[in-house]
């Protein structure tokens, strides 16, 4: 396939369109988008549908996709706050209040990036790469490759790029297949091997692999992340929309329970 950023664009927003329940040209308005979520097959297999409370911005407006408890509470809130306050506090506390009231509260956010081809080339790295396939990947699912892999998901787990020093792998980017038209990268470094450009190698490496399998290859950091944000426009990817989530109370409660 012959890539071009508008096309990139095209399928990222069309994934999203199917994630949400809406329209592909719903991005591209003006004016907010409130839709009513449903499950989807061909949805992000990592998600769970329906959202009671998800929003999303390619930049142009606010598409939310809710349970239709919310789209009240959810339109009214996207409708008082210019679109970039939305996913931010103090203004965010407003709608994390209005849910919190009922059991939900804003659990996840995070910016993803896709590939800018003006930018994105094969990087060097200071130690040989080599393209791993899924049978590769045994005996990798270890804390050191968390970011990379996905124990829980093995079978998404598609393509990789690893570099090694004397035959050790001291970096590992892999891909998952998390739709049918994009594969989501992660990427470790040990420790005592980061700094030196081996992240940004192996991202922009796999990244290619993975436009000549036909795919849309992105990347997901949370704002927060300095480091990985560094490494996704080292590597050629540009920011695409941000996503925030509202979750169950119990279920944030875990999460801290278990990350806290």
């Amino acid at each position: 396939m012959m890539w071009t950023n508008g096309k990139i664009l095209e399928v990222a927003m069309g994934q999203s369109a199917v994630d949400l329940n809406c329209s592909p040209q719903d991005f591209m308005k003006t004016q907010n988008v409130v839709v009513i979520s449903g499950k989807q097959e061909k949805a992000r297999k990592y998600l769970t549908l329906p959202f009671s409370c998800q929003l999303v911005s390619y930049g142009n407006n606010v598409v939310a996709s809710v349970a239709e408890e919310w789209m009240g509470v959810v339109g009214d809130y996207i409708g008082r706050y210019s679109m970039e306050h939305c996913f931010e506090t103090p203004n965010m506390h407003v709608l994390n209040d209005a849910l919190q009231e009922r059991g939900l509260r804003i659990c996840f956010m995070a910016e993803y990036f896709l590939p800018d081809l003006d930018a994105l080339r094969e990087l060097p790295c200071v130690y040989g790469m080599r393209v791993l396939s899924q049978e590769d990947f045994a005996g990798l699912y270890v804390p050191e490759w968390g970011n990379a892999l996905c124990g829980d998901r093995k079978q998404l787990d598609v393509i990789g790029v690893g570099a090694y020093r004397d035959g050790k792998l001291v970096g590992l980017a892999g891909a998952s297949a998390d739709c049918d038209s994009m594969w989501q990268i992660g990427v470790d470094v040990l420790p005592e091997y980061r700094r030196r450009g081996i992240a940004s190698a192996l991202t922009s490496r796999l990244a290619l692999e993975i436009l000549e399998r036909g795919k849309v290859p992105f990347y997901c950091a949370a704002w927060s992340n300095v480091k990985s944000v560094r490494n996704a426009v080292k590597s050629g990817f540009r920011p695409a929309w941000v996503e925030m989530t509202a979750k169950s109370r119990e279920f944030v409660e875990e999460m801290n329970g278990k990350h806290g």
